[in-house]
């Protein structure tokens, strides 16, 4: 087997402040959609990148980032895995993150 196209660390625990305003699992998600790491596309890094919103751009347009649709799928389905884990464990619902993508 190949090594993916699109490579990230999976989330580390998310840093949620507490308190009696935010809710863990809305926190988390707002968290996960911005949450920065260092990201490779084709072996080209892209250092403290928020990683939601660049596979959002190579979805929209994966050749132009030398992939196929199937690799830029393969890189949203490995954040919705990786994330949805650790938004799991805020007490969130990984679909709150599949619903992000179909906006």
């Amino acid at each position: 087997m190949s090594d993916p196209a699109v490579t990230f660390p999976a989330p580390r625990r998310i840093p949620y402040p507490g308190g009696c305003v935010l809710e863990p699992g809305p926190y988390a998600l707002d968290y996960l959609l911005s949450w920065p790491a260092v990201l490779t596309v084709n072996g080209k890094p892209y250092p403290e990148q928020p990683v939601y919103p660049l596979i959002r751009e190579l979805l929209a347009d994966p050749a132009a980032h030398g992939l196929t649709l199937t690799e830029a799928q393969a890189a949203r389905d490995r954040f919705l895995e990786l994330a949805g884990q650790a938004l799991e464990a805020e007490g969130g619902d990984r679909r709150w993150l599949e619903r992000e993508f179909g906006r």
